[in-house]
């Protein structure tokens, strides 16, 4: 499962912001790519069905998180880049007292993850189709999230590609903005490079303390993927990595 190898085009694209001294252009670099997926039959049923009553779109307002998944003792879980959906879907299912906002941006994904909440009756999971560091900017308020989940991002392999990993420094402090305090985040990868790359940068960030010395041992909630399992038979590795705001 790989959120950064789904959609929106690779080019480095130009952001505007308003400062005190007048318009600065920012350089952003998009970290995904766009890939058109076949979206099955099934699929297809799904994101008309369930998009309505699972989905919500990208605005630039705040969300009210408890109002959207009709509760407000649970906790609210950020999943960022879900793939085909059914990591979240188990996740959801272990754990019926969270809640789950699930960005992705692969429409395939979206409805192959429509297809399993609506097989599985979870109720727990809210899907916001669209780039993540947009939704997070200017959806999520600041201190509202209990968790995040980036499971298996694309690692960019070639050194000048580095560039467009999503784990930078400057994404995990926006990041940290919308924990709360205690609140924690989870990073895993099975490429042992990017798995040190992630931990350094986690560590460098001064709102950030580890859960372990180094890598964490897998938390009970995630589940083990097809594609994860056929990997440990090979003898490939995986890393966690769960950090907590300090």
């Amino acid at each position: 499962m790989s959120f950064m190898t789904t959609s929106i085009p690779t080019e480095e694209v130009l952001t505007q912001s308003t400062a005190k001294d007048g318009d600065l252009r920012n350089r952003r670099i998009r970290s995904f790519v766009l890939r058109q997926g076949r979206v099955t039959k099934g699929q297809a049923y799904a994101l008309e069905i369930g998009l309505p009553k699972f989905g919500i779109s990208y605005a630039t307002e705040i969300l009210d998180l408890d109002k959207k998944f009709n509760r407000t003792d649970s906790n609210k879980i950020l999943e960022i880049g879900f793939g085909m959906g059914e990591t979240t879907a188990k996740i959801a299912q272990t754990l019926p007292d969270c809640d789950f906002l699930a960005a992705e941006v692969h429409t395939p994904g979206v409805g192959a993850l429509l297809k399993l909440i609506e097989e599985l009756a979870l109720t727990n999971i809210r899907i916001v189709q669209h780039d993540v560091v947009e939704v997070l900017q200017n959806m999520l308020a600041n201190s509202s999230l209990d968790g995040i989940h980036i499971f298996f991002p694309d690692p960019w392999h070639k050194k000048r590609h580095h560039k467009r990993r999503l784990i930078q420094a400057e994404f995990v402090k926006l990041l940290c903005t919308k924990l709360k305090v205690g609140a924690y985040l989870h990073v895993a990868t099975d490429w042992q490079e990017y798995a040190e790359w992630v931990l350094e940068v986690l560590s460098a960030e001064s709102q950030l303390k580890n859960t372990a010395e180094t890598y964490a041992e897998k938390p009970s909630y995630r589940p083990l993927t097809k594609f994860e399992n056929r990997g440990i038979k090979l003898g490939h590795g995986v890393w966690d990595m769960v950090f907590t705001k300090k």
